[in-house]
């Protein structure tokens, strides 16, 4: 039994499907992501799961623990990050945290070391009226973090940070779930996704369309590894050899580089070719398919 378990979810607003029947089961201490464009489904999936609206139809359980009819028992041990946050503009930092934790139920002396934890540990007597967007989205997930909870859902958790605020997050992910946490989470920035989760779901028109680990997503698709081979003294002549090989999908050059999506059997005759045709190879790696890849080709095909 997973620690989420959706089943048949169904949610009409007004004649429009926002999500038509969804099964998902999440298992303890992985992290999970939800994914799909604007308008999928996403919001309303994880909506229904915190009972903030009720399902058309369909079933939700937490810790083993029907959201509708046990919503208070199914959510005790979960911390939330929305997409907009919004606290008190009045209220300081640490007066926010300590005004959450006083609702769950939980010790206040744990505020702190929140608040230090995400970066926020010299902003602690500030009015959050005065902080950024990126240091609402921190205050947020240290309020998320109250309480230890063992499920941790976010939506968008890195929006509004910088590149080193964006990567601090997904530190503290990979911490709290090394920790023992589970993470739902939903993002629009597919690369952040790809570094942390360990399966994927994709909703397109609130159906799921895929679900899997990223490397049997892009297997499923056929979506070949990239050759990036970097050269000394590229030519058209050595281009057209490389796309002559077997097991060659496309290949392009810019600069002094050649790209190649290929079967990765084909390396070393894509390799050899180049050295025949009288090109000196400075460096070469491996690309492996991006998120963003199988993303666009599961919602390009439906």
């Amino acid at each position: 039994m997973g620690i989420v378990e959706i089943r048949n979810l169904t949610k009409d607003y007004e004649g429009v499907r926002a999500v038509d029947n969804l099964s998902l089961e999440i298992e303890k201490g992985e992290i999970f992501a939800l994914l799909g464009p604007n308008g999928a489904g996403k919001t309303t999936t994880i909506k229904s799961m915190l009972g903030l609206i009720f399902p058309s139809s369909g079933e939700i359980k937490i810790n083993g623990f029907g959201v509708t009819k046990e919503g208070k028992r199914a959510r005790k041990n979960i911390g939330y990050l929305p997409e907009r946050v919004a606290f008190y503009d009045n209220l300081t930092a640490i007066q926010t945290m300590e005004f959450y934790a006083e609702l769950r139920g939980a010790d206040k002396s744990e505020c702190m070391e929140l608040l230090r934890e995400v970066g926020l540990g010299d902003e602690v007597n500030k009015k959050v009226g005065n902080y950024s967007k990126g240091m609402m989205q921190r205050l947020g997930l240290a309020q998320a973090m109250i309480g230890n909870p063992s499920l941790l859902i976010l939506d968008e958790p890195t929006g509004g940070l910088d590149p080193r605020g964006s990567w601090q997050i997904r530190q503290k992910i990979k911490e709290l779930n090394e920790n023992g946490a589970t993470i739902f989470l939903s993002s629009h920035i597919l690369s952040e996704v790809q570094e942390v989760s360990n399966r994927v779901a994709i909703l397109n028109h609130g159906k799921l369309i895929a679900l899997d680990t990223l490397d049997n997503l892009g297997k499923k698709l056929d979506i070949q590894p990239s050759l990036v081979i970097e050269l000394q003294r590229p030519s058209q002549h050595i281009l057209n050899r490389v796309k002559q090989i077997k097991g060659v999908k496309d290949a392009d050059m810019s600069g002094n580089v050649i790209k190649v999506r290929c079967n990765p059997r084909a390396k070393t005759n894509i390799i050899r070719a180049i050295e025949d045709g009288g090109g000196k190879i400075l460096d070469f790696r491996t690309v492996e398919p991006s998120l963003e890849e199988v993303f666009l080709r599961f919602t390009e095909d439906e």
